[in-house]
């Protein structure tokens, strides 16, 4: 059964979670990235609550900017620093260790995790990225691969000051386009359900998912804005002991795969996989797989 609160942090933060488990047990918490919610994690979070898979407190917030949670107006709201504040105060307060067993995360969910295992690695004891570019990697790429270049483009759509307008209009059309297949249709995972779903969340505001472009660097050059190309991250700034597992959907168009070179140099105790045919949205797409790699990662002894 899927139970959703609302965790209150202690720096006035609020974010909506949706949880399985029993509390008390040992915690995989699960970060989401745009446009999407916690509702993505459903069937990872019901599987991994059951006594056979770990019998885990699995806990998805919606971060801070989406859907019920807390979403500030300022767009300096939603620099790194105060994403990792969020996710630190969560851990701190439902997790009875004081670290949680392993984060999973997705997309800009990702982003915030690179982060934490960085900056505060005592906080985690497993780190597992899906489509989440190492921010080394992602920097490297926006500064020297026109492919990355290109690929990213759409970030400067989203830094616009109508942004939120354009993405609502007709129905959020330009949203849903964001997880058409290569032919230009609508996905098969898509379904009536699963969109409304999305409307629901979308439907509680877009700014702060925007927000989330418009606060970071990481954007690629162009005419007039030399974005990544103007940004420096030192070595202390990259390094990633903590175990982690990088799932990779080959097959994104937005996150190439030359992101995946050079994560050894970072990642000391890393595990790739590649899952082949399948795209950014492969937690919809392939959650069976997702759940087959999350659990043997969780039972490998490091």
């Amino acid at each position: 059964m899927i139970q959703v609160r609302t965790a209150l942090l202690p720096h006035g933060v609020s974010l909506q979670c949706r949880e399985s488990g029993m509390p008390g047990r040992p915690v995989l918490l699960f970060l989401h990235g745009f446009p999407e919610g916690a509702f993505i994690w459903d069937e990872l979070l019901l599987h991994f609550a059951r006594p056979e898979n770990g019998g885990y407190h699995c806990i998805a917030p919606c971060l801070r900017g989406f859907g019920e949670s807390s979403s500030p107006q300022a767009t300096e709201a939603y620099r790194a620093k105060h994403l990792v504040q969020d996710l630190i105060a969560l851990i701190s307060t439902t997790c009875p260790t004081g670290t949680v067993e392993c984060l999973v995360a997705h997309d800009w969910g990702g982003a915030v995790a690179w982060n934490l295992a960085n900056q505060q690695p005592q906080w985690l004891k497993r780190l597992a990225i899906i489509n989440s570019p190492h921010p080394g990697a992602f920097l490297r790429e926006l500064q020297s691969n026109p492919a990355q270049q290109a690929a990213s483009q759409y970030m400067h759509f989203l830094c616009r000051p109508d942004a939120e307008a354009l993405l609502a209009e007709n129905d959020f059309e330009r949203l849903f386009a964001f997880f058409n297949t290569p032919e230009g249709r609508p996905p098969a995972w898509l379904t009536s359900p699963v969109r409304e779903q999305y409307r629901t969340l979308w439907r509680q505001g877009l700014t702060g998912a925007c927000n989330y472009y418009r606060a970071s660097p990481l954007r690629p050059p162009r005419e007039g804005d030399r974005a990544a190309l103007d940004v420096e991250l030192p070595e202390s700034m990259l390094r990633v002991d903590v175990p982690t597992l990088v799932l990779w959907a080959m097959d994104d168009p937005a996150l190439l795969p030359g992101l995946l070179h050079g994560l050894p140099d970072w990642v000391h105790r890393l595990q790739l996989r590649q899952i082949e045919q399948a795209s950014h949205w492969v937690v919809h797409e392939h959650p069976e797989r997702i759940a087959q790699e999350l659990g043997h990662f969780l039972q490998l002894n490091w």
